[in-house]
């Protein structure tokens, strides 16, 4: 759910809370640029139509209310089989958070809190809407201190601490009225009576109920009285007390006659003139569900309800009267007796056949009673087989509930135990159905992350999603496969889920081209799966690449890291620019000396740049040409070295480069020739051998 969007307006963000019927999201309205509240009815809850109607229909009614103690409801829809309302989202705290926090509170705040409290309920009386759920959760604080009441009329969560009627649920057990508890209609004091155990728990950290059992505490609220305020925590003012009091009469008459009345006591509670005021008193009230001990019924209280003679207004014969007696005795023998005597004979008869055929059929069905087998704990399938091994037989249907302790199919109860029953009897089961499970949705194509955020607000924790990586044309972090699939039951508990999930297409580690003809860099990405493309191949004149050679790879760099398919984009040089020009300077060198060799080496720089060239031993005179590439607009300069000490430089221009006679740089003077000749005269005329080493310099 997080990171939809919820009717193309809301973009969930992030889940802020939930009970059991319903999640509840921060979300952002991109209409119209606010955060709001979204509250999306659980998956399991979908199909029950009196339910959705009901929802529909009492946020409705709730968005009827304006009123600045009352959460807003902006909006109800539907998006496929998902049912949300929208409402306001208040940046704070609930209170239930702040009681576990920080309780008890000082008697000025919690008052304060109260106040805003029964203004929302005083607002939403008159709008004839009953809130029936009051509690601490259901009480926004913001950081402003602003109270937010919230839930009006939104039917509850059933859970432990809930108690419902069929079709409906009626409230949370800790905080509604003994009116609740005998499951009568609620009314407006209900609310004020929630209000009082609020306003309870604030000043003293502590319910005014507990018991074992939702059904225990029910009574609790019907029989018993709670301990007051000011027993717990001395420091609560007495009127503060008195508000309290009045507000959880048992009896709805003896409470606040309306939330306005009640506001109005708050409003002035905390005056100087009334914080010692006498404590509240009230007259008894006898609730006739009451527990209590009834005096036993005596004999002789008992009324006769046979008339006497006195009551039939005829005069009560005598036991003594012998006149009567012996009047009664002739008018029977005068009547005659043999008749009477037969018919009394018959009637004898026929009752002595009733009876005894009555006794044959109570032989007939009397039936053998059995001690009843404990099975909580066996699978059904055990439970089943011992019960029928002694003649009982399982109640139909079998009651299942979820259960993280109990295994499927166990019992967890029995409605009979340790008892003798009749053979044959029914006996009730309930069977855990194992522990509660979700429906896990589709999130193949989603992100990993709104996975993951999803499911750890279900409860599966980090250590139980499985991701397994996988090369794919889809994006980085896209779901591919997932396990559960689609739809299919799991236990937020215990579960492992497993995703595939894309790192992107295979990649290939880029090398450098430049300087690679461009048939073998052709060569090469066709071999690494990359595609070149003609239109994505550009040429460019380049004084430095040869022709035909890769200037550079436009969209991609050497060790990238490049996903298999991708174009690649090429410049390619065209050769050296039209208008330049290419020609060879030569460099006409000796060596330095006639009697050893000499390392020769020639720099230039041109439109290329500066090049740096070769070393090469010479033992005579040689001319090196070297080849020069100039625009219009440059000139060349040529370097020589010899013997690693710089011997001469060159500057060549565009137009010197055709025709020019180059550089000569001659060897040294060779040494004087000794010679054993004799000395000559002055004019006299000596062959040095110039004509034999002339072609050495």
């Amino acid at each position: 759910m997080i990171g939809h969007d919820l009717g193309g307006r809301y973009e969930i963000l992030s889940r802020i809370g939930g009970g059991g019927m319903a999640l509840v999201y921060k979300a952002h309205d991109v209409l119209l640029n606010r955060n709001v509240a979204v509250k999306v009815l659980r998956q399991q809850f979908v199909n029950d139509e009196e339910f959705i109607r009901r929802f529909r229909r009492e946020a409705q009614s709730a968005a009827a209310l304006s009123h600045p103690n009352v959460v807003s409801i902006y909006d109800v829809g539907q998006e496929e089989d998902t049912h949300y309302i929208v409402m306001e989202y208040v940046e704070g705290s609930n209170l239930n958070e702040i009681i576990q926090e920080r309780a008890p509170l000082q008697a000025e705040e919690a008052v304060r809190v109260a106040v805003q409290i029964c203004d929302a309920l005083d607002h939403a009386h008159q709008n004839h809407i009953i809130h029936r759920d009051i509690k601490p959760h259901n009480i926004l604080i913001g950081n402003n201190g602003r109270v937010k009441v919230t839930d009006f009329g939104i039917a509850r969560a059933a859970s432990s601490t809930t108690i419902t009627q069929t079709g409906s649920v009626v409230g949370s057990v800790h905080y509604f009225s003994p009116e609740h508890a005998k499951g009568i209609n609620t009314g407006e004091k209900s609310d004020l009576y929630s209000l009082g155990i609020v306003l309870y728990q604030m000043l003293t950290s502590k319910l005014p109920f507990l018991g074992e059992s939702p059904i225990s505490v029910a009574l609790k609220h019907l029989q018993e009285t709670f301990e007051d305020p000011r027993t717990v925590n001395p420091h609560i003012p007495q009127s503060v007390e008195n508000v309290i009091l009045k507000a959880m009469r048992k009896n709805p008459s003896e409470r606040y006659g309306s939330a306005h009345e009640m506001l109005l006591d708050l409003d002035t509670c905390l005056r100087p003139d009334r914080l010692n005021e006498p404590k509240a008193t009230f007259s008894h009230f006898s609730d006739m569900e009451e527990t209590r001990v009834m005096p036993a019924i005596r004999g002789g209280e008992l009324s006769v309800t046979n008339h006497s003679y006195n009551d039939r207004k005829e005069p009560k014969p005598s036991t003594t009267d012998t006149n009567v007696k012996w009047q009664e005795e002739n008018d029977r023998k005068g009547k005659g007796w043999k008749k009477p005597l037969i018919v009394v004979g018959v009637t004898l008869a026929l009752l002595a056949l009733i009876i005894i055929g009555f006794i044959w059929l109570l032989n007939q069905f009397k039936t053998e009673e059995v001690l009843v087998p404990y099975v909580v704990g066996e699978t059904l399938e055990i439970a089943k087989a011992k019960l029928e091994e002694v003649g009982l037989r399982i109640e139909d249907p079998v009651s299942r509930e979820p259960s993280r302790d109990v295994p499927k199919d166990q019992v967890i109860e029995q409605n009979k135990r340790n008892m003798k029953v009749k053979t044959g009897t029914s006996i009730a089961l309930t069977v855990s159905d194992g522990p509660e499970m979700s429906t896990i949705r589709n999130y193949v194509g989603q992100s990993i992350k709104i996975a993951k955020e999803e499911l750890h607000a279900l409860g599966v924790t980090d250590d139980r999603i499985r991701i397994e990586q996988q090369n794919s044309e889809e994006d980085v972090d896209k779901i591919l496969e997932q396990t559960p699939a689609n739809g299919e039951q799991f236990d937020p508990e215990k579960a492992e889920i497993t995703f595939v999930v894309s790192i992107g297409r295979e990649t290939v580690e880029m090398i450098d081209l430049t300087n690679y003809k461009l048939s073998a860099a052709r060569q090469w990405l066709k071999s690494m799966e990359l595609v070149l493309e003609e239109s994505d191949i550009s040429y460019a004149p380049s004084f430095i690449h040869a022709k035909d050679h890769i200037i550079s790879v436009d969209n991609a760099d050497p060790s990238d890291k490049i996903p298999k398919g991708t174009s690649i984009k090429l410049t390619v040089s065209s050769g050296i620019p039209s208008d330049a020009k290419s020609g060879s300077y030569n460099v006409t060198i000796s060596p330095a000396s006639l009697d050893k060799p000499s390392e020769i080496r020639i720099d230039y720089s041109d439109s290329r740049g500066d090049v740096k060239g070769e070393t090469r031993s010479i033992n005579g005179t040689v001319t090196i040409p070297v080849t020069l590439v100039l625009s219009p607009d440059t000139v060349a300069t040529v370097t020589v070295y010899r013997d690693g000490h710089f011997v001469d430089a060159v500057n060549i221009n565009y137009n010197q480069l055709d025709g020019s006679p180059g550089l000569n740089i001659p060897g040294a003077t060779p040494p004087p020739v000794e010679t054993n000749i004799p000395e000559e005269p002055a004019n006299a005329e000596v062959d040095l051998g110039h004509g034999e080493n002339e072609g050495e310099h």
